[in-house]
């Protein structure tokens, strides 16, 4: 026993050994290189869609020149970088870390922005997508956030060249989230929980207002309070409707 876990001992520190000189021999040229010289090959491996390779770059030049001459600019192109590589976690670290070091850089509307995407792209599933699965009922908080974060890159900055995007990609968050709360009046509605099915959809045209959402709120409102036995609200709700969408089969006869 004694012969066996003194191998094992022997093997673990054999490996520990090879994985650091395998660690210190990975890229010698990068622990050397002067910082123009790592900056230039981050900004080359971008430029040919290498972004595993720009991010080891950037990220040495980033902890081994934390105020070179290039720092605030290798955080911007991090940032880009880790969004590209489809990594949303790394991304709101790298962006939030500057926000809070940078508050007044020249480009913070761009990391507004920025942030607004990779929030995005949190929200999105690649495998749905590419399978043409509905999954407009998964957790919204990411999108919310982009809303938000689009929101107030246009309210504070309302020149910005990246406004008028922000604005588009709002409404597309919009109906995303309009259709979450469609999806979750439906499952009240299954529930038989009419008043909480009822109330979800008033949010629909209070808060996300010229949705494709809004037709099926007002289905789902006049269902819930017909079955609560509220005929006026009922009713208010299909004269909306027939005002709105007229050629709706519960108001088209």
């Amino acid at each position: 026993m004694h012969k066996i876990a003194k191998s094992v001992a022997v093997v673990l520190i054999t490996l520990a050994a090879t994985a650091c000189s395998s660690k210190q021999g990975e890229d010698p040229a990068m622990t050397k290189s002067s910082p123009e010289v790592l900056y230039s090959q981050a900004r080359t491996s971008m430029e040919l869609g290498n972004y595993s390779k720009a991010v080891r770059s950037l990220e040495a030049l980033d902890s081994r020149f934390p105020f070179g001459p290039h720092k605030t600019q290798v955080q911007l192109d991090l940032i880009y970088a880790y969004y590209k590589l489809d990594d949303p976690a790394s991304g709101i670290a790298n962006i939030d870390r500057f926000i809070r070091l940078n508050p007044t850089h020249k480009d913070i509307d761009y990391v507004y922005y920025m942030r607004g995407l990779v929030n995005m792209q949190s929200d999105r599933y690649l495998f749905h997508d590419m399978l043409n699965i509905d999954r407009s009922d998964r957790d919204p908080k990411a999108a919310q956030d982009a809303f938000k974060d689009f929101d107030r890159l246009i309210k504070s900055y309302p020149n910005s060249k990246y406004a008028a995007d922000a604005q588009k990609r709002m409404q597309h968050l919009k109906n995303r989230l309009a259709l979450y709360s469609i999806k979750v009046a439906e499952y009240y509605i299954k529930m038989n929980a009419w008043s909480a099915a009822a109330v979800r959809a008033q949010s629909v045209l209070e808060t996300y207002p010229g949705t494709p959402s809004a037709e099926k709120a007002l289905e789902i409102m006049s269902t819930a309070y017909g079955e609560l036995g509220q005929e006026k609200l009922k009713d208010h709700a299909l004269m909306v409707m027939k005002a709105n969408f007229p050629n709706n089969k519960l108001v088209a006869n």
